[in-house]
């Protein structure tokens, strides 16, 4: 089995959706049970994938062999050639099953506001620790006894030693002052740099913080943008009254980890070749003619 590593870093807010909910926040996204951490399921992914081969189609047929038509008598088309290989075919009659296998998306650096240097990129032992057992021989994973140092309580925090969100031996996440316990090993931040392109995320090594477990879930959980809906009367100018709804996204600047597998190598090229040639960039989720969902991706080689 063939195997590598899809990131993506939002570039603006994102929202795949839990569904409606009764509690404070209508619209949720999608949270890992146990942890409470955002996650892209691997069901989107596979969608948003399959779009990047739209136009590779052909005329389907039942049974009988006899090609068939929708109710309006226009040929019904299902995924042929390399589209069908990748994402299987959902023909009845000629069904198949995909060859690519896509796994959730999960959180490795989640953005907070910081006093110092704008915004800080938090990740933690527990996020370091699936990494690692997600990609066992990356350059992260030579890391290996360099992260278990990594031992913040929720009142610490670990920096690399040119970090941008120093001030006076502390650093202040939203509302809550860290004091500074160690530093992060700088290969660990060049490694990470290298999971994506984007220009802002090459600025990692000056903003990476590692904080506790604890404190890392109550940012992801508590720190997401929560967007109010209404809807305006075209007559009075003013709200409606229907309609009124709040939405949880999570932030511009996340980035998540996914892997991707096959065992045919040859996919996995074709699906970096299509990537790139869609500019490395796939908007997923909620919203698209408003802006939210576009993430900037990478295919990482790994073992």
């Amino acid at each position: 089995m063939h195997k590598q590593l899809l990131t993506l870093l939002t570039r603006a807010p994102l929202h795949v959706g839990a569904g409606a909910s009764v509690g404070a926040i209508d619209q949720p996204v999608i949270r890992e049970r146990h942890t409470r951490l955002p996650v892209i399921p691997g069901s989107s992914l596979k969608g948003v994938l399959a779009d990047l081969w739209a136009s590779d189609k052909e005329q389907a047929f039942d049974d009988k062999g006899k090609p068939k038509t929708d109710r309006d008598g226009k040929p019904v088309m299902v995924r042929a050639g390399l589209a069908k290989r990748l994402f299987g075919a959902d023909d009845n009659a000629n069904a198949a099953s995909g060859r690519l296998l896509l796994g959730e998306a999960r959180l490795l650096a989640f953005p907070v506001r910081s006093a110092k240097g704008c915004f800080a990129w938090l990740t933690c032992p527990l996020v370091l620790s699936r990494f690692l057992r997600d990609d066992r021989e990356s350059e992260i994973s030579n890391l290996k006894s360099e992260i278990q140092t990594l031992s913040p309580s929720p009142e610490e925090v670990f920096l690399t030693p040119d970090s941008a969100l120093a001030l006076d031996g502390k650093v202040i996440f939203e509302e809550y002052p860290l004091a500074v316990k160690g530093k992060v090993a700088p290969a660990l931040a060049d490694a990470l740099k290298t999971l994506c392109d984007d220009e802002v995320w090459q600025g990692v090594p000056q903003r990476l913080a590692v904080v506790s477990d604890e404190l890392f879930a109550y940012f992801a959980e508590n720190a997401c943008e929560v967007a109010q809906h209404n809807r305006i009367d075209d007559e009075t100018g003013t709200v409606a009254g229907v309609a009124l709804f709040n939405q949880e996204n999570v932030p511009s600047e996340t980035l998540f980890y996914a892997p991707v597998q096959s065992v045919e190598p040859d996919l996995l090229a074709a699906l970096d070749a299509r990537l790139k040639e869609a500019g490395s960039l796939l908007q997923l989720g909620a919203d698209e003619t408003t802006g939210l969902g576009w993430c900037s991706v990478k295919l990482n080689a790994c073992k």
